[in-house]
């Protein structure tokens, strides 16, 4: 069936007992592909009924629909005419990773951070109202955007605005159970009242002390009958007093009960919260076993569900883990910090072995800064590992509370740079651009994982806010030993002659290639490990303007406002734009597309053998 459905029309021809089958068919394909591509598994797995349903109700594109991040979205994107192309998800000029607006119509925005899509949707609503029509406005979130702050404002303005809205919350960690009306509010008016508080406190004191063999497994029994009690009812009542009418929850794979109720909301008026529960990974059992390593998977083995290495054994990642474990056996002031990320940042050892000293806040960077920043006051030492993309969000945290305390907080900045097949909304190609213009904080980038370590201890004896930007994969592999870390210092890798190539973290190693290329025509380039983004090394590269005739900067992230931007303004500043040539060597300030990092470097102009041709043509241009 799924061949023949090029849109949500064709999808509308299939009869509602037929839909199983095309669920089934959906699993299927997308198993398929993210079997040989990558992606986003487990979520997408889950939600597939959900999307047949949204879509087998509503009239899209003419209703909106809305995917939160787009986790779960690869169904939507089977129902909505890609189908053909989706053998190429990912891929370099195939199907985005999450929804795309240049892509396709039934996606109205482009989409990768969690926690925007109620306000993108109450936005769209309060303009179908301001225009007088009358179109479905419809947010689809996991409960993973509900940790988010963003999310909690949008439903805010929801219930005050009470436009005509839904919200579609799809949930998979806790059971199935339908709401008892009128007796769910009476219990949750009974066990809030202090008279019944003060109750329970003293029978579970009476049977924990006076009937010491069975009375601690009494009041266990007792709290899990609450716990029970509470999971049925206070989520309606939750959303019903932030002026949601509540329905739910359902069974989100039992498609019949889905359409059934979808139809019946979509005639109500008013802001509506629609909350079904899934299996995340359903349909494969590998990813309903372990759903977190397959919610963003590199390619596996179907049959075994074996997941393929799509990186060197030692990633950046990986030496962060490891070597804050080390630290903090030595620095018992050490906290460890990230947002829902514990896996992807190298932390969930680090969270196994000091669980006291590690905190996972959910998807909200904003206060994990925060937090960091009260640790920092309270004596602590924070290392706040989030993804660049994702600090972007913690923006004024870092200005206000890290940056203007001048707090020693580490900011461990995973995922700098090309990020390759997850694209724009996730490549981190901003963060030098964001952090290099406030006062205190000190930026550096390390070239090798050696480096890294070194870079790491200097910021734990650091008194002030440190960021140390990084990619997830280390390049070539360095067993060396590195040279010692010092404030705004470089490393000297070659010294040559006339040409001086001041490289930034990651594309240190380009540069040193680009050195071999040069040295075949004759060049003989000097290569300088700038390591640090802020302070620059006045006194280097003032020697370096004096001493050469060129200097080309690279660096890995957005040229307008980047690390050669600073070098540029440091010889403005010291008067030397007249005795040098510069020239930078970066990414172009736009949103950078999916696909391998080596594709995305050539693709810009920063391969090695693309470097050397522009930088022959540089000097052959200047000496003619």
């Amino acid at each position: 069936m799924l061949e023949y459905i090029n849109s949500p029309k064709d999808l509308k021809k299939i009869s509602i007992e037929k839909l199983g089958e095309l669920a089934a068919e959906i699993r299927h394909r997308i198993i398929s592909v993210v079997s040989k591509t990558g992606g986003h598994l487990a979520s997408s797995l889950g939600a597939v009924e959900l999307a047949i349903a949204l879509h087998y109700c509503f009239n899209a594109p003419k209703d909106i629909i809305i995917w939160d991040v787009g986790h779960q979205a690869y169904a939507h994107k089977l129902l909505t005419g890609r189908n053909k192309k989706f053998n190429y998800l990912r891929q370099y000029g195939g199907i985005a990773p999450f929804p795309n607006a240049i892509e396709s119509e039934y996606d109205p925005f482009t989409l990768g951070h969690s926690s925007t899509a109620v306000s993108l949707a109450l936005g769209m609503a309060k303009a179908r109202d301001i225009r007088k029509t009358k179109e479905k406005i419809i947010a689809v979130i996991g409960d993973g955007s509900l940790t988010g702050g963003m999310c909690f404002e949008a439903l805010n303005q929801a219930g005050h605005l009470k436009s005509d809205l839904i919200v579609v919350l799809n949930t998979n960690d806790m059971s199935i159970s339908q709401s008892v009306g009128a007796l769910s509010s009476y219990i949750n008016k009974i066990i809030s009242l202090p008279v019944y508080n003060r109750l329970k406190d003293a029978m579970e004191n009476f049977m924990k002390l006076r009937i010491p063999k069975i009375g601690p497994r009494l009041a266990k029994v007792a709290e899990r009958f609450e716990e029970f009690i509470k999971g049925m009812i206070i989520p309606g009542i939750f959303f019903e007093e932030l002026g949601f009418r509540y329905f739910g929850p359902f069974d989100g794979h039992n498609l019949e009960l889905l359409i059934n109720n979808l139809r019946n909301i979509s005639l109500l008026e008013g802001p509506i919260l629609f909350h079904v529960i899934t299996v995340k990974g359903k349909g494969y059992q590998p990813a309903e076993k372990f759903p977190e390593q397959f919610h963003s998977a590199s390619a596996f083995d179907i049959s075994t569900g074996s997941l393929q290495s799509t990186s060197t054994p030692a990633t950046y990642t990986s030496v962060f883990g490891e070597h804050l474990i080390e630290l903090a056996k030595r620095n018992n002031k050490i906290i460890a910090i990230t947002a829902a990320m514990a896996t992807g940042t190298g932390l969930a050892k680090f969270s196994q072995i000091y669980p006291r000293r590690f905190f996972d806040v959910g998807i909200a960077e904003e206060h994990a800064v925060g937090f960091a920043a009260g640790l920092a006051k309270g004596g602590f030492r924070p290392f706040v590992a989030i993804y660049s993309t994702f600090l972007q969000r913690s923006y004024d945290q870092i200005a206000e509370e890290v940056c203007l305390q001048n707090l020693p907080i580490v900011l461990c900045i995973d995922r700098a740079g090309l990020v390759g097949e997850d694209g724009p909304t996730h490549h981190g190609v901003f963060d030098i651009v964001y952090l290099r213009t406030l006062p205190n904080i000190v930026i550096m980038a390390p070239s090798n994982k050696e480096e890294f370590k070194l870079m790491l201890d200097f910021a734990l004896g650091y008194n002030g806010p440190i960021a140390i930007r990084y990619p997830k994969d280390i390049a070539v592999d360095f067993n060396g030993a590195a040279s010692p870390i010092q404030l705004g210092k470089v490393e000297i890798i070659s010294k040559g002659k006339d040409i001086a190539l001041l490289a930034l973290g990651s594309m240190v190693e380009i540069a040193r290639q680009t050195r071999d290329l040069l040295l075949e025509n004759g060049l003989n380039p000097t290569v300088v490990n700038a390591r640090f983004v802020k302070p620059l090394s006045k006194d280097c590269i003032i020697e370096l303007a004096q001493t050469h005739k060129y200097i080309f900067t690279f660096e890995e992230g957005s040229l307008e406002g980047g690390f050669g931007s600073g070098v540029l303004e440091l010889l403005e500043q010291e008067k030397l734009l007249n005795k040098i040539e510069i020239y930078r060597f970066g990414l172009p300030c736009e949103f950078i597309t999916f696909g391998p990092r080596s594709k995305l470097l050539q693709l810009y102009g920063l391969s090695p053998e693309q470097l050397e041709n522009k930088i022959l043509h540089q000097l052959m241009i200047r000496t003619q």
